[in-house]
């Protein structure tokens, strides 16, 4: 409207109105001046200054060299012409927040903003005591869309006051009026964090459409990446939850709470977290050395987490167990109609908890399906574990057994043979116990062998078409798809 009456108002007055500049590539550079032009050979000196300065179309390259600056996006770009804000020819452009401080500082924010890439950037020392202030490498907010994050580097972001928060990257999609969408979020480094509360990686509450991607988080000592909704973050309970996104070819690893105040030493930070999320596709990750490989929960009693896939994932050697599903405590919420497939697990439960096993159902999970996984477990530990009561409906069947001792509990009856479990259960009727014949787990390689009872296993009567494996080749190449992550090509070797 703004924009109709200026151009009515020009033509009243006969004054053509100003062309708009074309769009335009400006530095930055730690010997520059904001009072130059902004060229290559006459940079701006801080980026705030830049990103006060530019328009759609616009990009904006960082010199190596550390900015000590908190920096917010003011204008926004468009579907004709992104803002870019990058390193320039590969060099190492940091942003350091060291001593800078603000309620909620982030070294990147962008708020209500849209058609914003960020790339290429180093973000590390954003540091609080303050138990009040929540610190953030990248801050999204509000109704902010169309924004692509790539290739950033955060580190050392920190609260270290006991009960605070911080994050490395974060979208929280707080409006009722309008969700944030259309998110990117590939290929950047999460690491070395102190978060307190929080996570590493987080899309909280009216987020939807989304594609976090091919992104290495480790080292951080809570939750790796985290999908959450009812937690209030968006005032419409309807809207307030994270959806309609993926979170596919991520590695994230050595995610740990026992070193974080605000856990006492117990060790429950999951790799990747579906807190009360729904219709979201966990696919093709890596995650090991996590105290939870995968969770697909709700923390917010009667209220879940619901159609959630979770396939073709390599989930190894975390402390407390492989996947978990439903809600940790009978006062939590619920997690139905989810499907957890085509997963490799192998020797998770590696610690001393006492509640863990490959895959865990945790209270209230009903409806959910449980097909063509391999569970590799290590000496006497659990294949499945199931203590309580409140589940119903849930099935597992085509799932490849296999571990020395091994168990399985059901409805809080603990069986040591595979007979003894299918007998009492009903459960796995077309699952077999045997050697997966990985080609070398000593070594990490989970693919497995020609030879691989696993080969040709798996469901014939699911839906595979539009699928791929962990390495992205097709689901079946050989008439019927395989058990586990990997799925074996056509042609043996000779």
């Amino acid at each position: 409207m703004e924009k109709h009456i200026f151009f009515v108002l020009a033509a009243a007055l006969f004054i053509m109105p100003t062309a708009p500049l074309l769009a335009g590539t400006y530095y930055v550079s730690t010997t520059g001046s904001d009072a130059n032009d902004g060229s290559l050979s006459s940079p701006w000196l801080t980026i705030q200054h830049a990103v006060d300065s530019v328009g759609a179309g616009d990009t904006i390259c960082v010199t190596g060299g550390v900015y000590n600056e908190l920096v917010t996006f003011s204008n926004s770009g468009s579907a004709a012409g992104y803002i870019t804000l990058k390193n320039y020819n590969n060099q190492t452009a940091v942003i350091d927040g060291t001593g800078l401080t603000g309620s909620n500082p982030a070294l990147i924010k962008i708020q209500d903003k849209h058609h914003i890439i960020v790339s290429g950037l180093e973000l590390r020392n954003l540091k609080t005591t303050n138990k009040s202030t929540t610190p953030a490498g990248i801050w999204l907010l509000g109704t902010s869309h169309h924004i692509e994050l790539h290739n950033n580097l955060v580190h050392h972001i920190e609260n270290t006051a006991t009960g605070g928060n911080a994050h490395g990257i974060a979208a929280y999609g707080y409006s009722s009026a309008a969700s944030m969408n259309n998110l990117v979020i590939k290929g950047n480094e999460v690491r070395n964090c102190i978060l307190g509360w929080s996570e590493s990686m987080v899309l909280n509450g009216n987020v939807e459409n989304f594609i976090v991607e091919k992104n290495l988080v480790h080292d951080n000592d809570n939750i790796g990446i985290d999908f959450i909704g009812h937690e209030g973050t968006c005032s419409d309970p309807c809207l307030d939850q994270a959806r309609d996104g993926v979170c596919i070819g991520n590695t994230v690893y050595n995610i740990d709470s026992l070193s974080n105040p605000a856990y006492a030493g117990e060790r429950c930070a999951d790799g990747i977290y579906v807190d009360g999320g729904k219709r979201i596709i966990i696919e093709k990750n890596i995650v090991h050395h996590c105290n939870i490989g995968i969770e697909v929960a709700s923390e917010h009693k009667d209220k879940g987490t619901s159609n959630v896939i979770v396939r073709n994932n390599i989930i190894r050697h975390s402390h407390s167990g492989g996947i978990f599903i439903g809600g940790y405590a009978a006062n939590r919420g619920w997690a139905k109609d989810c499907s957890i497939l085509n997963n490799t697990l192998y020797n998770n439960d590696t610690g001393d908890c006492g509640w863990g096993g490959e895959i865990v159902i945790q209270y209230h999970c009903s409806d959910n399906l449980f097909e063509n996984n391999i569970l590799s477990a290590a000496p006497d530990r659990f294949f499945i574990r199931n203590e309580n009561t409140s589940c119903s409906n849930n099935t597992f069947n085509y799932n490849l057994y296999y571990g020395a001792g091994g168990r399985w509990n059901f409805n809080d009856t603990t069986y040591s043979t595979f007979a003894a479990y299918k007998a009492a259960s009903g459960q796995d009727a077309n699952s077999i116990t045997s050697d997966p014949k990985f080609v070398d787990a000593p070594k990490l390689d989970f693919h497995i062998r020609f030879d691989s009872p696993c080969v040709n296993a798996a469901d014939p009567s699911l839906d595979y078409s539009s699928q791929t494996d962990i390495d992205a080749e097709p689901r079946v190449m050989s008439g019927r798809a395989d058990i586990g992550a990997d799925e074996v090509s056509q042609n043996p070797p000779l």
